[in-house]
Order: C-alpha cells, then sequence, then structure tokens
C-alpha cells in the first residue's frame, strides 16, 4: 500500500510542475465569422452570397454576463493558446482530483487500521 501512495504522491508532484509550466489563461472560446453587411448591391447579397470575413470572435462571461469582442488574426492566436492553456489547466486539475482520491482512500484505509 505504502508503494502505491508514494507512487500517487510523485505523480501529484509531476502534475503540479506540470501546471508550472503553463502560461497565460483565459476563459472563452474563440470562434471564425463571415457576415453579411447592410449594403444593398454587395456581393454578400449575391446568390450564392460571397460574405464579408472570415472575422475572429472571442466571447467569454465576465461578471455574469457575456462579453464578446472581434480580434485580428494575431490577437486571436494569443486568445487560441490562451485558451489551449486554460484547458490543459483543467485536464491537469482533473487528473490530480482523481489521483488524490486515490491517494485518499490508501491514507484513510492506514488511518482506520491503527
Amino acid at each position: 500500500m505504502t508503494t502505491r501512495l508514494e507512487s500517487y504522491k510523485s505523480k501529484h508532484v509531476a502534475l503540479g510542475r506540470e501546471l508550472a509550466k503553463v502560461g497565460f489563461v483565459i476563459d472563452g472560446s474563440l470562434i471564425q465569422l463571415s457576415a453579411r453587411c447592410g449594403k444593398a448591391n454587395c456581393r454578400c447579397k449575391d446568390d450564392p452570397p460571397h460574405l464579408h470575413g472570415p472575422y475572429w470572435q472571442w466571447s467569454a462571461k465576465v461578471a455574469g454576463k457575456t462579453v464578446s469582442r472581434r480580434l485580428p488574426d494575431d490577437e486571436a492566436d494569443l486568445y487560441r493558446e490562451w485558451i489551449a492553456n486554460r484547458r490543459r489547466i483543467d485536464d491537469v486539475l482533473t487528473e490530480m482530483k482523481a489521483v488524490s482520491a486515490k491517494a485518499a482512500e490508501i491514507q484513510l484505509k492506514e488511518l482506520r487500521q491503527k
């Protein structure tokens, strides 16, 4: 049992190191949009339409309200990285919780046996 517990502890420490390597994070999502404009004779009104764009848009809940921003390509690249970092942190935390639950079972069992 002690060997398994040590294994869980070292896995937990390794996951913590992985968290420390992650860069900036941001909530939300990034989507690519194409749109029609308001001009009557624009090509976006053709059949088939030739829509404007594509445009990048970031959306997230901030203080309970949805906030959206249209982004240029270079900013969209940064947001994509930050969102990926947040997802990686979420995955690592999920792994840490699973490892912690297994370690807790062993520690509690050892405690009850004393």
